[in-house]
């Protein structure tokens, strides 16, 4: 594109006011004697012309770009992937659990939420723990699945439900009753106990879920001697690779047939599904297999993740 020099000059004038000196279009027009149009024209045919090159110098633009590419290839509404550069791991779990308190205090605020459901694990205890002090004493903070005995209890999803509600001035629900419990029979008996089924039933109604994704293999379940060594062998025959709110499921975010599923006192993953939002928060590169298998599989609506992560996830056939 040709510019005559007085053409270049007005150009130069314009762009250096708008760019350099953060005028508003409409005081350039007033300075310059025409109308904020033409001064709009102006800055377009600065950029067209190269007389002005916009780019962005942060580190965050790699991830944003990461965000796009996650929320076009798995349909996802809402991606934030968390930058890494320079940081421990204990720091990219703290880090992703203030985005994760960020997203969800700012969703909130723009919707009108009764029911928030909470699955369990250490990066969700980091949003917890993260989340601002605010008032929403309309809301009802409801465990999706049942307490993992009796060690680390602050990952459990009551304490989390407990902890959240204090936060928010709200109330929560309490299920009191174990994950993943000894015989399918007494997890019948349980959940026909009106105590229990009345947090299910809640659970099934909630707005929004914030939900963990799990890693059987190497995550919290294994290392905090929920599954045993024969467990595991037999969870890896049959194809598993993940776990939400301690249901198992295959590649494709399948259920598996097994008996440990038959034990646990949680939502069903296909009821998860009607939640009409679903917020995954994700940390470590170990879950890129349950992460990818969840996406497929639909359960997730919006994911919050950690960039390497991500990354492994997008390069993942």
């Amino acid at each position: 594109m040709v510019v005559g020099w007085e053409e270049k000059r007005q150009l130069v004038k314009v762009a250096n006011l708008y760019y350099m000196d953060g005028w508003t279009q409409e005081q350039i027009a007033k300075k310059v004697g025409v109308s904020r149009p033409i001064i709009s024209r102006i800055l377009q045919k600065a950029r067209d012309s190269k007389v002005v090159e916009v780019y962005i110098k942060d580190e965050n633009i790699h991830t944003v770009e990461l965000e796009q590419q996650l929320e076009k290839r798995y349909g996802l509404k809402d991606a934030i992937v968390v930058s890494t550069v320079g940081l421990t791991p204990d720091m990219v779990k703290k880090a992703v659990g203030q985005a994760s308190a960020y997203y969800l205090s700012k969703y909130l605020k723009k919707r009108n939420v009764s029911q928030l459901g909470i699955s369990w694990g250490s990066t969700l205890a980091e949003l917890v723990k993260e989340y601002p002090f605010e008032r929403k004493e309309q809301m009802n903070i409801v465990p999706l699945v049942g307490g993992m005995g009796t060690q680390h209890v602050e990952i459990h999803a009551n304490q989390l439900a407990y902890e959240l509600a204090k936060k928010m001035s709200c109330t929560c629900s309490y299920l009191y009753a174990p994950a993943i419990v000894e015989t399918k029979e007494l997890k019948e008996r349980l959940i026909s106990m009106r105590e229990i089924s009345s947090v299910l039933d809640e659970g099934r109604k909630v707005d929004v879920a914030l939900i963990g994704l799990g890693n059987p293999y190497k995550g919290s379940m294994r290392k905090l001697g929920y599954l045993k060594d024969n467990d595991l062998k037999q969870l890896r025959k049959i194809g598993v690779v993940g776990d939400i709110g301690s249901r198992f499921f295959d590649e494709s975010g399948v259920v598996v047939n097994h008996p440990l599923n038959d034990k646990v006192i949680a939502l069903p993953l296909e009821q998860l599904k009607i939640v009409k939002e679903v917020i995954g928060v994700v940390e470590g590169t170990h879950k890129v297999e349950s992460t990818k298998a969840a996406l497929k599989a639909n359960y997730l609506d919006v994911i919050i993740i950690d960039e390497q992560t991500a990354l492994a996830l997008l390069e993942a056939k």
